[in-house]
């Protein structure tokens, strides 16, 4: 596999269309720190890391619905940077999701974090995905 974050991305987008209420991916590290950001922000209801069943252990992630009109509380997942073509910003340059309603996930030397804590900071980094 050549983008272990698309396939993850992919995974929750499928389990969403699907209406599942839990969804497992393989971990890694990067993985389980988008998996914080995106628990963090109330986009997911609960994540729990399983350890012991492959090398790298089990991300099980609870997907958040609306209780009444049973709509999932991520629109959508975009992945941007990709192996192929790499997407840096610097943060005078930050990207806006949604006018401000989304995040963007991004990879930055002081670790995982979303555009607006990263713009805090005043620093830039790889942008990985836009959620929304």
């Amino acid at each position: 596999m050549t983008d272990p974050i698309a396939d993850y991305l992919t995974r929750l987008r499928n389990a969403i269309k699907a209406n599942h209420r839990v969804v497992e991916v393989p971990a890694s590290n990067l993985k389980k720190e988008i998996t914080k950001i995106l628990f963090e922000q109330g986009y997911i209801l609960n994540y729990k890391f399983v350890e012991g069943e492959t090398p790298s252990g089990i991300i099980k992630i609870a997907l958040k619905y609306d209780p009444i009109d049973k709509v999932n509380a991520i629109k959508d997942l975009k992945r941007v940077s990709r192996p192929g073509l790499r997407q840096y910003t610097g943060y005078k340059e930050m990207p806006r999701v949604l006018n401000g309603l989304g995040i963007a996930i991004l990879s930055t030397s002081k670790g995982v974090m979303t555009n607006k804590q990263a713009a805090d900071l005043k620093i830039g980094g790889e942008v990985l995905c836009y959620v929304y």
